[in-house]
């Protein structure tokens, strides 16, 4: 295939997959309804996925996997309790169990939130998740193999990020998270300081309870009667990758050493549990080839096109060859996008980049967060085609890309964090 065959330079066909992409998530959400973490609707959206697939791809199957979905979550429930409990204490004259209490508080956020540790998951009851897989053969020898991810699941609405849109003030809900942990810091330090001096100080006393109301609203962090559709995150992410792939069995252009993975995770939402059970379940064996995972993450908002190079909320690094590559691959598709980091939670490519398989994350969400980050906005009236279009044009380039050469090319590159939007260019 010659530069000038390729099927991105057909803009009429980047069209046609992108609407199909459009109706398959308008489908999915019409048919299924939001799709908690290891329910039902969870499956049955992964099986409608299946079926699409089972058309462009040799194999699709369900690799099932148990796993706590309140465990990721849980925490901030049990941040509450154990907070308000060590108030009472370090009101009564019991610094020392305030801080036992205060510090198995930030330990579970820790664990959970930051590290995405299954922590208190052994204490909860398990469920049934599954992660879809759909291999793409190439049309020669496999040299390579590409992995494009996006997570089939959905959440319960986050309150105060609903409430920050209300408010047209987008930084509410992270200074809401902050605050609430700042509450514990607080406790954890006077509680500390108590035992040194040997008793509670009575004024701090007095501000510790005062800053409790914090804590009693975290409680209502979720908003459990109110799960949301999650159309751009992350159906978008499922299907994009979906389209290409149909997109290049349909017009004859699959790659030529590279086998291609679709994959829609389950269980995101909860700590990444999916994508974590493919990494323990596959690394082993995807050594054979030189094999790339690249999470496909939320694409909406079209200034926002990035490469990420942390994750999990910076605590996890990226491979910067992929990322160089992708950043290529996104120029020659007619796009410059920026390198940027994950600074508040995470996508699956954290998971995969953890356990020690090269990989990458693509995302377009604007990290505000936007009106429709987790609240009852992310519906299909939210997708934005335009910006799908760029993301498969994209990703189409990063697979030809990846076919001709791999990451050998990119060895030794330095990637950092940069300024700016993304923008077009002329290719």
């Amino acid at each position: 295939m010659t530069a000038n065959q390729r099927i991105t330079n057909y803009p009429a066909k980047l069209r046609e997959y992108t609407n199909y992409a459009v109706r398959g998530i308008k489908k999915v959400c019409d048919e299924c309804g939001p799709r908690l973490p290891a329910t039902p609707a969870e499956l049955k959206s992964q099986q409608m996925m299946q079926q699409d697939l089972d058309a462009c791809c040799e194999e699709t199957r369900l690799e099932s996997f148990k796993s706590a979905p309140r465990g990721f979550m849980g925490w901030v429930r049990l941040v509450v309790v154990l907070g308000l409990a060590a108030a009472v204490f370090y009101f009564f004259n019991l610094p020392i169990v305030s801080t036992i209490l205060l510090a198995a508080a930030l330990f579970t956020a820790v664990m959970e939130f930051l590290l995405y540790k299954e922590f208190i998951d052994p204490f909860l009851p398990k469920k049934t998740s599954q992660n879809l897989i759909a291999v793409q053969k190439p049309t020669g020898e496999v040299k390579r193999r590409l992995i494009l991810c996006g997570h089939a699941d959905s959440v319960y609405e986050w309150t105060f990020f609903r409430l920050a849109d209300k408010l047209n003030f987008p930084p509410l809900g992270a200074i809401f998270i902050a605050s609430t942990l700042g509450v514990v810091l607080f406790g954890l330090v006077i509680s500390i300081i108590g035992i040194v001096q040997g008793q509670s100080n009575h004024v701090l006393r007095i501000i510790f309870l005062a800053v409790c109301p914090m804590l009693v609203a975290c409680w209502f962090f979720e908003n459990r009667r109110k799960p949301v559709l999650g159309a751009n995150d992350n159906l978008t992410g499922c299907y994009v990758p979906m389209a290409l792939a149909r997109m290049l069995h349909e017009t004859d252009n699959r790659l030529e050493n590279t086998e291609l993975i679709i994959m829609c995770s389950g269980s995101e939402e909860s700590g990444l549990r999916g994508a974590k059970d493919f990494a323990k379940r596959h690394k082993e064996a995807f050594q054979d080839v030189e094999t790339l995972f690249i999470g496909v993450d939320t694409m909406t908002d079209f200034d926002h096109m990035a490469v990420m190079i942390t994750d999990r909320t910076n605590t996890v690094k990226h491979d910067p060859a992929a990322a160089a590559m992708m950043k290529k691959a996104a120029r020659t598709a007619g796009y410059e996008i920026p390198y940027r980091t994950v600074f508040f939670g995470a996508s699956d490519a954290a998971a995969t980049s953890a356990a020690g398989m090269r990989s990458v994350a693509f995302a377009a969400m604007d990290p505000g967060p936007p009106s429709y980050y987790h609240t009852c906005l992310d519906t299909p009236d939210a997708l934005q085609p335009k910006t799908m279009e760029a993301c498969l044009k994209i990703l189409t380039e990063t697979a030809f890309e990846f076919d001709a050469a791999g990451l050998t090319p990119f060895e030794g590159e330095t990637v950092k964090a940069e300024k700016g939007f993304a923008k077009e260019i002329d290719a």
